[in-house]
Formats: C-alpha cells, sequence, structure tokens
C-alpha cells in the first residue's frame, strides 16, 4: 500500500505540477485569443440566454426557453446548472482558503485570471459536447470528451476518449462522492455533533432518492437547490463584508499589490512567493470551477438545443459565476478578518472568518453551505460518472454504476481519506490531459461555428452532420 501511495503521490506531483498548470492556462488563452474575447465580450448575453432557458411553466406563455424541434433532456438552464451543482462545493470553501493559506493574497488575483481563461475553455467544451453528441439506445442524448474525441477527431482516437472516461468513472467515486460526504460529515460533527456514520447515510437516502431517477430527477434538484444555495451564501457573504466594510478596499489592494510582489512572514503565515501565489492561484481555480477537465460538457451535451454556440455562450457562465463571484466572496470574507494571518488554512479559515464578522453562527453557515454545496456535488458527478461508465460498458451498465455509487457514499463518510483523496484527486486531473489535446485539435471547429453563428448563418446540430468528415 505504502508503495502505490508514493507512486500515485508522484503521478499526483506531475499531473498538478508546473506542466499541467501552464497546458490548462495554455490551452484556455489561445482559445481565449481564438475567440478575439468573445466569451468576456458576450457576457451579458450568456445571461440572457441563460435566463431565457429556463423550462416554461405550465399556463405561462411568456417563457420560450428552446425552440421547437430542440433535442434534449433537460433545459440549457437546468444543464448549467446540474454542471454549477458539481462545480460549486468545497473548491468554493476550503479551495479558496487554501489558496490564500498557501498562496497568500495575490492567489486571488491569479483564480480570476484562470477564470477569465477559463470562460474560453468551457465554452469551446459545451460547444463540441452539443455538435458532437450522439442519442444512445435509450433514447437519451449522451456526449461530453469522449464523445466529442471519437466523432470530431474519428475512431483512430477512440483510445483517448476511452482513457478519458476510465478517468472519469474512477474520479467520480472519490472527488465527486467519497470526498465530498466526507467533508459533511467532518462539518456536521464538528458544528453540530452529529456522527459521522448518521450524516452517511443521510446523504445516502437523500441522494439516492435523486440519482437513480437519472438525470431529469438530477436537473430538477439542481435546477432547484443551486441558485438557492448559491444567493443564500453570497447574501451571508455580502453581510459580512457589510460588518467589514472598511477592510474591503485594504483587501483588494493586498490581492493586487501581493500577485506580483513577494509576502513576508506574519503571524502564522509562513509568507509566500509570487510563483507560490501564481501556482495556488491557478490550481485552486481549476480545482473549483473545473475548466478544462471536461466534466462540464457531459452535463451541457443533455440541454435541449440544437445550437452548439447558444450552449456555450450559457455554459461559460459556469466559470464566471463559481470563481468571480462565488470564490471572491469567500475570498473577501476571509482578507477582511485577520484569521487567515494566524496560520489557518482549509474550510475552518473560511469558517472562523464568517465567525469573527457574525460571532455566533458564522461558523453554522459555512457548515451548511458547506452540506449543501457537497450534496449537490455528489448529484453532479454521479451524472458525469454514470455517462463515462456507459461509454465504456454501454447503457446497461447505467443502473449498476447508479448504485454503487450510493452506497459509497456511507462509507465516504466514515473513511480515513487520504488514499482516496489522493488517488481521485490525480484522476481528476488526468482527465484533463485527454480533453486539451481534443479542446487544441478541435478548436477549428470552435472557431467556424462561433464565427457562422455571429455572422447570422444556420449553425446546424451536430446530430444532423457527417461525423466521419
Amino acid at each position: 500500500m505504502e508503495t502505490l501511495t508514493s507512486l500515485l503521490g508522484a503521478i499526483n506531483g506531475v499531473v498538478w505540477g508546473p506542466v499541467m498548470l501552464v497546458l490548462l492556462l495554455g490551452v484556455g488563452i489561445y482559445l481565449q485569443l481564438g475567440l478575439k474575447l468573445m466569451p468576456i465580450r458576450k457576457l451579458g448575453m450568456g445571461f440572457k440566454l441563460m435566463w431565457a432557458g429556463r423550462d416554461a411553466k405550465p399556463g405561462v406563455g411568456k417563457a420560450a426557453p428552446t425552440k421547437e424541434g430542440d433535442e434534449g433532456e433537460i433545459s440549457p438552464f437546468d444543464a448549467l446548472m446540474t454542471a454549477l451543482s458539481a462545480t460549486i462545493g468545497t473548491g468554493n470553501i476550503a479551495g479558496v482558503a487554501t489558496a490564500i493559506a498557501l498562496g497568500g493574497p495575490g492567489a486571488v488575483f491569479w483564480m480570476w485570471i484562470t477564470a477569465l481563461v477559463g470562460m474560453a475553455t468551457k465554452f469551446a467544451e459545451a460547444v463540441l459536447a452539443v455538435r458532437y453528441r450522439e442519442t444512445d439506445s435509450t433514447g437519451f442524448h449522451v456526449g461530453g470528451p469522449m464523445f466529442y474525441i471519437k466523432n470530431g477527431l474519428g475512431k483512430k482516437w477512440l483510445w483517448l476518449g476511452g482513457l478519458f472516461a476510465f478517468f472519469g468513472a474512477v474520479a467520480a467515486f472519490g472527488i465527486g462522492n467519497t470526498v465530498q460526504s466526507n467533508s459533511v460529515a467532518d462539518a456536521m460533527d464538528a458544528t453540530f455533533g452529529v456522527p459521522h456514520w448518521l450524516t452517511g447515510v443521510i446523504i445516502m437516502v437523500l441522494a439516492g432518492a435523486v440519482i437513480l431517477g437519472g438525470i431529469k430527477r438530477i436537473a430538477k434538484v439542481a435546477g432547484k437547490l443551486v441558485p438557492i444555495m448559491g444567493i443564500a451564501y453570497v447574501v451571508a457573504g455580502l453581510l459580512v463584508l457589510i460588518v467589514n466594510a472598511g477592510q474591503i478596499g485594504e483587501a483588494f489592494g493586498l490581492i493586487f499589490y501581493y500577485a506580483f510582489n513577494p509576502m513576508a512572514a506574519a503571524g502564522g503565515f509562513a509568507g509566500a512567493a509570487v510563483m507560490a501565489a501564481i501556482r495556488f492561484g491557478v490550481a485552486r481555480g481549476i480545482f473549483s470551477n473545473e475548466a478544462g477537465l471536461g466534466s462540464a460538457p457531459i452535463a451541457h451535451a443533455a440541454a435541449k438545443t440544437k445550437n452548439p454556440v447558444r450552449q456555450g455562450l450559457i455554459a461559460m457562465l459556469g466559470t464566471f459565476i463559481d470563481t468571480i463571484v462565488v470564490c471572491t466572496i469567500t475570498a473577501l470574507v476571509i482578507l477582511t478578518s485577520t484569521v487567515w494571518i494566524e496560520g489557518e488554512a482549509g474550510a475552518s479559515l473560511t469558517a472562523l472568518s464568517f465567525d469573527a464578522a457574525l460571532p455566533g453562527f458564522g461558523n453554522q453557515i459555512v457548515a451548511v453551505a458547506l452540506a449543501i454545496f457537497a450534496f449537490t456535488t455528489i448529484l453532479g458527478w454521479s451524472f458525469y460518472g454514470e455517462k463515462c461508465c456507459q461509454f465504456l460498458f454501454g447503457t446497461r451498465s447505467i443502473m449498476i454504476y447508479r448504485v454503487l455509487f450510493v452506497l459509497a457514499i456511507p462509507l465516504g463518510a466514515i473513511a480515513q481519506l487520504g488514499f482516496i483523496w489522493l488517488m481521485a484527486d490525480t484522476f481528476n486531473a488526468m482527465m484533463a490531459i485527454p480533453n486539451l489535446i481534443a479542446l487544441a485539435l478541435l478548436s477549428p471547429v470552435v472557431f467556424k461555428l462561433t464565427k457562422d453563428y455571429f455572422d447570422g448563418k444556420d449553425v446546424l446540430p451536430g446530430e444532423e452532420l457527417d461525423h466521419d468528415q
């Protein structure tokens, strides 16, 4: 076991090392420049499409979320919420705190840069997911990196799609399941005294009721829960910032100054070089918004749309909302308190920062937010893992995967997760390699479809195009 742990540790050091971060940023910058900064310029258009892409309510004639004839299982809005359910999680609470604890305030600036670059990556992922999606034997639309590798790059690249699917199916059990249930169990035990095993069983029952119902039920729950939890967390963060209003200007000053200057040790804070700010800012930013990992396009492939570019414009909002909005709120809460200088890290740093401004219930806000965030992450990643398994073993494997995924939840709540976290984190990063290769090779398709869309030309749906051309 020690040998395996050492081997995984060595691989992890490479896949989450400087080369991978440069690769993720490099592909993102290339796509952003190739799109002529369109994801940033058309941010407002993305929000309009997202709002228009909600499910119409019975009897309400105003909402026209999808055009007649659009194919897919869930609304474009719910596809975004499903993707956000998997990304808004521990990364927004613990990940931001870790970036600041290890890289200093300047790490937040590099998280922002990662998000602005990542918007182009997420846009391209969703465009390709809809362009190259397929309809499976049950009539559902399936897509994601494994399908745009297979249908976009051709059968000779099928092995690369298989690698992505394998890494994704394994990573889902870790980063999207056991690690999440363990985080919730820890928070519930520390804050409310609830035993780990009881938390695990409760999450298993609640998540099982949703997951076993498939993507339509997952999307329905995510479409309601994600906006509520996201807005509630942002409001709680804004309350803290109102209390700490006098320190907000200084917090921004720290972020911009230490993005380019080393920070000396202070109190329990060990100090950080500029490279540490860049490294941890980029790494935690990507961990939080998952731009480039290839997970989100699996959800967007199920959207009721025939227009890949339209869904791409909605998809890119996931990175903006996750990092620019939610992560920034967490960062400002931490930096307007003095707790971060005392050497705290992770979720406890965020909890203590909330509690410093809202004594008595700041801890509880973070514990509840962490629980809900982690719960929705479990829902989103169950779908990702399921589709990866389906790609490898066919539609008959779906229910088996769902059952195993649900049964793993309580095991994660009571387990010591050192090895599982290492394995999940490693496989999570390894998902990015096939995806980034595909994004780079298929970038001309993204650029052409985008140009055609903004030139007013018809953009054909993927199902009606010859995949072998």
